[in-house]
């Protein structure tokens, strides 16, 4: 069963088997992101992060587009502002930004990126941040901040070189030129392509399959994979250890165990 829940004017949320679907919902401007709009998606993602019956989380939008990138109206308005504003605006700004990728990509828990149209810009930096990305047949995306005389703001460049590599990444984000989901695939920037009427219901199963083992076990599996580019293999040990005595502990170890034992002695 589907629990919409509404609490937001422009983020829809609802429930399905212990997945929540975080929903872009400004399909007249392809969800494109203003502040009001950042705002409900942190408030979002804090509260599905927090909520214990959440075992993984999809993102994606409503309409034609999964997210056109920042709001070019908001764009305008920052041209208006007395020029000695300008920077600092920008600056506050930016850390909001930077509040909703780490939100997303913070998460204790699987977040797959369902793109069902066109990412660009800080639509193709937010679905970046997921763990996993899977792009409906026809999907558009561009790192096209540069067709605005901006750089990638929104993770971009530390999370794409990631999944492409550093020179196809400069490329891509160089020439902000549109990729299609197939292309996408072969690169390694998106991990699955669906056919569009199915996209949602394959996200769906693919993260309760993500999500069917011990959150905690996942939780912690997540928080250090994160860190293995930026770590020695030493410092990942020590987490690694960490982590093991922590999911000695748990229940769902505790009764994998028991399971095995009891199986195995019948």
């Amino acid at each position: 069963m589907t629990v919409n829940v509404r609490e937001h004017e422009f983020i829809a949320v609802s429930h399905k088997n212990g997945i929540a679907t975080v929903t872009l919902n400004r399909p007249d401007v392809r969800n494109a992101i203003n502040d009001q709009m950042r705002s409900e998606l942190i408030d979002a993602f804090e509260k599905v992060g927090t909520d214990r019956t959440v075992r993984a989380v999809i993102l994606t939008g409503t309409g034609k587009g999964f997210c056109s990138g920042g709001d070019v109206s908001g764009m305008r308005a920052r041209l208006e502002v007395p020029a000695g504003e300008v920077a600092f605006n920008g600056w506050t700004r930016q850390r909001s930004t930077h509040r909703g990728v780490a939100v997303i990509h913070g998460l204790s828990k699987p977040v797959i990126a369902a793109v069902n149209g066109a990412a660009f810009g800080l639509g193709l930096d937010m679905a970046l941040a997921c763990d996993f990305i899977i792009a409906a047949e026809g999907a558009k995306m561009a790192m096209s901040f540069i067709k605005r005389g901006l750089v990638s703001d929104g993770g971009g460049m530390y999370f794409l070189p990631r999944r492409v590599g550093l020179a196809r990444a400069k490329e891509l984000i160089l020439t902000g030129r549109v990729v299609e989901p197939e292309e996408a695939l072969g690169i390694g920037m998106i991990d699955r392509i669906s056919p569009a009427n199915t996209l949602i219901d394959d996200a769906q199963l693919w993260a309760e399959q993500l999500s069917a083992g011990s959150p905690a076990a996942i939780a912690l599996t997540k928080a250090i994979l994160d860190k293995t580019f930026e770590s020695s293999d030493e410092a990942i040990f020590a987490l690694g250890r960490e982590a093991q005595a922590i999911c000695y502990t748990t229940a769902e170890h505790r009764s994998s165990v028991e399971a095995f034992l009891n199986k195995t002695s019948a």
